[in-house]
């Protein structure tokens, strides 16, 4: 899975999305970071939830649980990612979708993401009706090393 997870990792962020890599991205570097986060998917802190579209790897998406004791109900969303040849086609509001699903599924009501100001997945969120909590000016490098602002949303769920 870490091979299909890198490939999708590495298209991603070749197209351009800042999701903390920068490009060129091979395919063989971004499956080593699938394999990075193992430990955390086993242990269960991190849930890696995937789309697929005829048989083929379209989407991924990831729920970081808080692990702190006074943080049990909240979790980060991470790696929303769609192919750019799948886009369009409503595959991320189901991923986030699933994540809601899963998060509520294991307590957490709420849930805390952070994306590149002004793109087009900012946007995406707020029609999602998340809700914005501030901006990070020169928060990180997008894909071509560029260092960008970051919006910081949240949403709180009901059970």
């Amino acid at each position: 899975m870490a091979n299909d997870l890198g490939e999708l990792l590495a298209d991603v962020v070749n197209a351009g999305a800042s999701v903390g890599f920068l490009r060129p991205l091979s395919a063989a570097a971004a499956s080593a970071w699938w394999r990075s986060i193992d430990d955390g998917v086993r242990a269960g802190h991190i849930i890696v939830l995937v789309a697929r579209v005829d048989g083929r790897l379209a989407g991924t998406a990831q729920l970081r649980l808080a692990a702190m004791p006074n943080q049990a109900h909240r979790a980060d969303v991470a790696k929303v990612l769609v192919r750019p040849s799948m886009r369009r086609r409503e595959l991320g509001g189901t991923l986030m979708s699933a994540i809601e699903s899963e998060a509520r599924q294991r307590a957490r009501t709420l849930l805390v993401l952070d994306t590149e100001s002004g793109s087009d997945a900012e946007k995406f969120y707020v029609a999602l009706g998340w809700t914005r909590s501030g901006v990070i000016p020169r928060y990180a490098q997008d894909a071509d090393g560029t260092m960008r602002a970051t919006t910081i949303f949240y949403k709180e769920l009901t059970r």
